[in-house]
């Protein structure tokens, strides 16, 4: 693994273990061969395609801090900074695995039930999810107190009204995080994230 900490001469981090190098390395690999080659067309279409999401899940690169029993490789957030590192080396940055890894699922590994972990997590480790975040509005950006979305309770469901932007991985994503107002009485303790399948 060539970090910069080596490129400058300095030790090694203590993050940098072994595995996490040969991560990089694979990770460095797949985004030179299987990315690269074709990012002009996912610049073009302003997204990288299902197929190369699905075949990112085979490698082991979606949801690697994710625990096992859910499908995730069982790393750390120093395999997720591996993965990253590699994208930004190569310079295929639009791939946005970083919020599908970092944001997305550990909002459901944190805060979703065990069913819920159990039905999305290991889907959102092989690719058959892909993940966003709705949360900027326009008018509001992401101030989060300035949410005007609202969703309100419609039996097992909620009814969401609202306009979001900016959302990276939306036009490919199939599992949306939304960032809504449901009790807009208590401020910004009325926010709530609710999961859209799409």
């Amino acid at each position: 693994m060539t970090n910069p900490a080596e490129i400058l001469g300095l030790p090694k981090p203590a993050w940098a273990a072994d595995e996490v190098g040969m991560l990089y390395d694979m990770a460095h690999r797949f985004m030179s061969e299987e990315i690269a080659p074709r990012y002009d067309e996912f610049e073009k279409n302003e997204m990288v395609d299902r197929e190369s999401w699905l075949k990112a899940g085979s490698a082991g690169l979606l949801c690697a801090s994710m625990p096992e029993e859910y499908g995730g490789s069982g790393g750390t957030f120093a395999h997720e900074s591996a993965i990253i590192e590699a994208i930004g080396h190569v310079g295929v940055d639009g791939f946005g695995i970083g919020l599908h890894n970092s944001i997305v699922a550990p909002y459901i590994l944190h805060y979703g039930s065990e069913e819920q972990k159990k039905k999305w997590l290991p889907k959102l480790a092989t690719g058959e999810l892909i993940g966003a975040i709705a949360m900027t509005e326009p008018g509001a950006g992401s101030d989060l107190q300035g949410v005007k979305t609202r969703a309100q309770k419609d039996g097992n469901q909620y009814k969401i009204n609202g306009s979001k932007t900016f959302i990276t991985n939306g036009q490919l994503a199939n599992f949306i995080i939304v960032v809504t107002k449901t009790d807009p009485e208590k401020g910004a303790k009325g926010t709530s994230l609710i999961v859209v399948e799409t």
